[in-house]
């Protein structure tokens, strides 16, 4: 229940700013100040690993929120699913620690955007989120990037996705949802 009030929390800020800032360029990366919560932590007293991917999503919809994202795709009668996510652990957060979110788009294949999340104390990093994340339409279906793009901007200049983050992508993919997975352990 505590990330859906800061959920709420972070969409109200967010849209004040755009009111008052307008929309982010794509380029930007956004931040949040956050505290690690009581209800943030497991038995060993530091942020839960699984807590970490539910506070980066805060810093999506921070980002997605101030850059006209979220307005746009609420026109549209769309939504963005988290298709993929990889995350890497470097320093535990602590109880009653703060840390800076940062959040940026890092890129675009055929299929998808990617998001990279950091959870920073000071200039170091304590934990980086790789997110693929996809966009759907509310009627059914996956909304093509040329529709998307037409509809919000197509961010420029934006650097290559990096190999790996291809590699990963493709390394952990699902069947499509029309084929089947059964669950065969090998």
């Amino acid at each position: 229940m505590n990330v859906l009030w800061r959920t709420l929390l972070v969409l109200f800020r967010a849209r004040r700013r755009l009111r008052r800032e307008g929309p982010l360029d794509p380029h930007t990366v956004t931040r949040l100040r956050l505290r690690v919560l009581p209800t943030d932590i497991d038995v060993l007293r530091h942020l839960n690993n699984g807590r970490y991917l539910s506070l980066f999503d805060l810093g999506r919809w921070d980002l997605l929120t101030r850059s006209g994202l979220v307005a746009a795709m609420t026109k549209e009668g769309w939504y963005a699913v988290v298709a993929a996510e990889t995350i890497t652990f470097r320093r535990s957060l602590e109880l009653w620690q703060r840390f800076d979110l940062e959040t940026r788009l890092i890129g675009h294949d055929d299929r998808a955007v990617y998001l990279e999340h950091r959870a920073l104390v000071g200039e170091e990093i304590y934990a980086r989120a790789i997110i693929r994340a996809r966009i759907l339409r509310r009627t059914g279906g996956t909304v093509p990037h040329d529709e998307l793009f037409a509809a919000v901007g197509r961010p420029e200049g934006l650097p290559d996705i990096e190999p790996w983050v291809l590699e990963w992508a493709a390394g952990s993919a699902l069947p499509s949802t029309k084929r089947p997975a059964p669950s065969v352990w090998e």
